[in-house]
């Protein structure tokens, strides 16, 4: 019974503290990588595949500034790992929620309660917020 208090202690410290430890420096890396084609190097819209896009991908230096100054950490993680689709070019944005699979992360959300996404997620999340305007 004592390890499972301390088990579940362990559990609940970890969920109640903030963002869990991310690698801003990952995630610049990942969005390099996978998104500055569409998005741009800036993250401001704008990369060398957008031209051939119907709908032209946003800003996403301005995700805060869309949502009342408050970085959407929900909408951001559900885009990416393909719980919450994007109709994009006629078809959803390409998700790498297969690609980022494992290292199973929790991440504290914007109303406070836990999400889990992956680590590399969590990451490209860190470096997302990080440039926001």
């Amino acid at each position: 019974m004592r390890h499972l208090s301390l088990a579940l202690a362990t559990a609940v410290s970890c969920l109640a503290s903030p963002l869990i430890a991310q690698d801003g420096d990952a995630g610049a890396a990942l969005y390099i990588r996978h998104c500055a084609t569409c998005h741009g190097v800036t993250a401001e819209g704008g990369g060398p595949m957008s031209p051939s896009l119907v709908i032209q991908p946003p800003d996403l230096t301005e995700l805060s500034a869309r949502n009342n100054g408050v970085f959407p950490v929900i909408r951001v993680v559900m885009r990416i790992d393909g719980r919450e689709p994007l109709v994009s070019h006629g078809s959803p944005m390409p998700v790498y929620g297969d690609f980022f699979e494992g290292d199973d992360t929790a991440v504290k959300a914007e109303t406070g309660q836990p999400i889990l996404t992956s680590r590399a997620v969590v990451d490209l999340m860190a470096y997302l917020e990080g440039v926001q305007k």
